[in-house]
């Protein structure tokens, strides 16, 4: 006797999300997939440091920085973080649309934002030190 798969879920059902996520393609090499994975978990844990960092200069800078200064930085960090983890899903699934496709990777428009956001942050603190009372 045959086992009874009828309350099994579609075959393909995992073929039609992701031709539905990824817009059709062949399935690349499993080694670029999990690359292309672990350089979004970076992403991810690059936006969880940065929100990480925001949060402290808001709870621990009081003593330091002045409201102002310090609300400031915390909001950059937070939005920096934002921007981070969901510029990190699109760049994943261009990436994988791309390698499906074999086109050209997609240039990462989340690094430039990352060193700008960085540097903003870093020439403020820069300013803060170079001006503050001794």
């Amino acid at each position: 006797m045959l086992p009874d798969d009828s309350h099994a879920g579609p075959p393909d059902a995992r073929g039609r999300l992701t031709s539905r996520i990824f817009r059709g393609g062949t399935e690349p090499d499993p080694r670029f997939t999990l690359a292309n994975e672990r350089t979004f978990l970076a992403w991810i844990r690059t936006s969880l440091a940065l929100l990480a960092g925001g949060v402290a200069v808001e709870a621990f800078m009081a003593g330091l920085l002045g409201p102002e200064l310090r609300k400031t930085i915390a909001v950059l960090l937070l939005v920096l973080a934002l921007v981070i983890s969901g510029g990190s899903f699109f760049r994943w699934v261009n990436v994988e649309r791309a390698m499906r496709s074999k086109r050209p990777l997609p240039l990462p428009f989340i690094a430039p934002v990352l060193a700008m956001g960085g540097a903003l942050v870093a020439a403020i603190m820069v300013v803060f030190v170079i001006f503050r009372a001794a």
